[in-house]
């Protein structure tokens, strides 16, 4: 069985993902910002062996202290899924922007990951298998041109890149890095019109993360299974 960290674990793909490894037989570690109304995660702890922790991932110090609170518990996969919308539509155009509001998007959305896995690298270091996923969007692939959102947009790019980086140099500590697209899923961001539900995109993404090794570190990957173009 293996140990797993998920950040946004409280609703959506994060709450859909804890239960897939949970109901595996997995430890998971389940990161949300207000414990005390995650529910479901509480309900969900009851039953498997879900620790529900509070952290804030976007405060350097709420960071330190999730993972001094971990210890030298072993982390074999960590799942950054975390994420915000950034400002409203209107004011992250080409045209307008609400800088606080970009700010702190890139704050939750690119550094937020980073932050959160280098605090963790020992932890990870001291797995035989350990995997680092970004939980990203297709609207971050330069290669796909979508005029909206553009504070969301060029936060998952800057992921992206760093991530692509990141696998070349922890690939030498053995640790697989990816960031996969979830499809537009029907969760507070996607909408009720979105494709696909929570857990049709949390069972790929999985099976996805069952995949990863170190002949295909540092890929782009979509829900499915497929490559995404960067």
């Amino acid at each position: 069985m293996s140990v797993v960290l998920i950040t946004g674990a409280n609703k959506g793909v994060g709450l859909e993902l804890t239960r897939i490894y949970a109901n595996a037989g997995d430890t998971v570690y389940a990161c949300c910002r207000q414990p005390e109304s995650a529910e479901a995660l509480q309900d969900l702890s009851r039953e498997k062996d879900v620790k529900i922790v509070g952290v804030h991932i976007g405060d350097d110090s709420s960071v330190k202290d999730m993972v001094a609170g971990l210890g030298d518990v072993t982390i074999d996969l960590l799942i950054n899924n975390a994420g915000m919308a950034g400002p409203a539509f209107d004011q992250q155009t080409a045209t307008t922007m609400d800088f606080d509001g970009w700010a702190e998007t890139m704050n939750i959305n690119t550094m937020a990951p980073v932050r959160v896995m280098h605090a963790l690298l020992p932890n990870l270091k001291s797995s035989n298998n350990a995997k680092v996923v970004s939980i990203t969007s297709q609207m971050g692939a330069l290669s796909l041109d979508m005029p909206v959102a553009f504070a969301y947009c060029t936060s998952k790019a800057a992921l992206n890149k760093f991530m692509k980086l990141a696998a070349l140099e922890l690939g030498k500590e053995n640790i697989a890095v990816a960031v996969i697209h979830p499809g537009w899923v029907k969760t507070d961001m996607g909408g009720p019109g979105a494709d696909i539900t929570p857990q049709e995109s949390a069972t790929g993404i999985a099976n996805v993360i069952g995949k990863l090794d170190a002949s295909n570190n540092g890929g782009f990957w979509k829900w499915d299974g497929e490559e995404h173009a960067w």
